[in-house]
């Protein structure tokens, strides 16, 4: 993917095994892994914080519990199950209907109550895990698709990805689902990444998907330029809210958008990938600089929001028209 951008160290493009040693290692303290390794952890916090997120339906930690699945869905038609030590999107599980046959899927897919809980049992088991140990299931709100993405979105919740440095929001990129993502906002199985302008909240002309740039979605044929986030200021002022509840120094934070609730904290990784700077067309590396030079993380909360607004609007070159 990275061949898309020429001289990147002119660009200041950030290598994962700097990205390892020198951000991460150094500003994301081992004790604070768990509270954003463990998404039920993450969701609890941001819930002890007045921080909006998808509401908790339930939860279940061990496999006896599986049999009271259907007492903790009772009433809900959609809802979304996952594992809390997942990565990747795998184990999400997304459900629009509850019918006589089973459980409805997004994609269409039936499942059976047996289906059902035999997922829940993998995920307990660990099958979807970052360690591959015992786990725990979500089941939490379905997120309704806000009306802007809907002509840039096949079958499935588009996400932000914002990376947070020292409190500072530094990049940010709009993930979009596609038939070959299986409706997962997930650029590793085929989803789209576009860059957006850190000043206005508005998608860059062009995105990335695998080793291409596109201007327009795969599927829809939608324009991918010049989408505006909605309150994209409240979008910065969450991640970088949270970056300071969570204690760490480096995070990507995700956030999604429902059309009734706005702007809600998804989840959070402790080491976000380095493909956002594809999708920008930009490297981390002059961002991160400027915030070390200025010592921007000293800066007021609302400062900071000020100083990302101020530093790192997109180039000319990649605005949308």
């Amino acid at each position: 993917m990275f061949r898309l951008l020429p001289d990147l160290k002119s660009k200041g493009v950030m290598g994962i095994n700097r990205r390892n040693r020198e951000y991460i290692l150094k500003n994301n303290p081992r004790r604070n892994y768990v509270l954003v390794d463990d998404k039920l952890e993450t969701k609890k916090l941001a819930l002890a914080h007045n921080i909006g997120t998808p509401e908790l339906y339930g939860e279940i930690h061990y496999q006896q519990q599986i049999q009271h699945f259907e007492e903790l869905v009772k009433g809900r038609d959609t809802f979304v199950i996952k594992p809390a030590r997942g990565s990747g999107g795998g184990g999400i599980m997304v459900i629009r209907e509850v019918g006589p046959m089973g459980y409805v899927m997004s994609n269409g897919r039936v499942l059976s109550v047996e289906d059902m809980h035999f997922h829940l049992s993998n995920i307990l088991s660990g099958l979807y895990s970052l360690s591959g140990l015992r786990d725990k299931v979500i089941i939490e709100q379905c997120i309704e698709l806000s009306p802007i993405f809907k002509n840039v979105s096949y079958k499935g919740i588009p996400d932000i990805r914002l990376v947070v440095y020292k409190g500072v929001p530094v990049m940010a990129m709009l993930r979009l689902p596609t038939v070959s993502s299986a409706g997962k906002a997930n650029l590793h199985m085929g989803g789209i990444g576009v860059g957006i302008d850190m000043a206005t909240g508005q998608t860059l002309n062009k995105g990335v998907r695998y080793n291409n740039f596109i201007d327009r979605h795969v599927d829809t044929g939608a324009k991918l330029g010049a989408i505006d986030i909605p309150d994209w200021q409240q979008c910065m002022r969450l991640a970088a809210k949270f970056s300071d509840i969570v204690g760490m120094g480096y995070i990507g934070v995700d956030l999604i958008l429902d059309q009734t609730f706005g702007a809600m904290m998804l989840e959070v990784n402790a080491r976000p990938g380095i493909s956002i700077q594809v999708a920008n067309r930009a490297g981390l590396l002059p961002r991160l600089d400027l915030i070390d030079e200025n010592k921007a993380y000293d800066l007021p909360f609302e400062e900071r929001i000020a100083f990302a607004t101020k530093h790192f609007a997109a180039p000319a070159t990649t605005q949308a028209e």
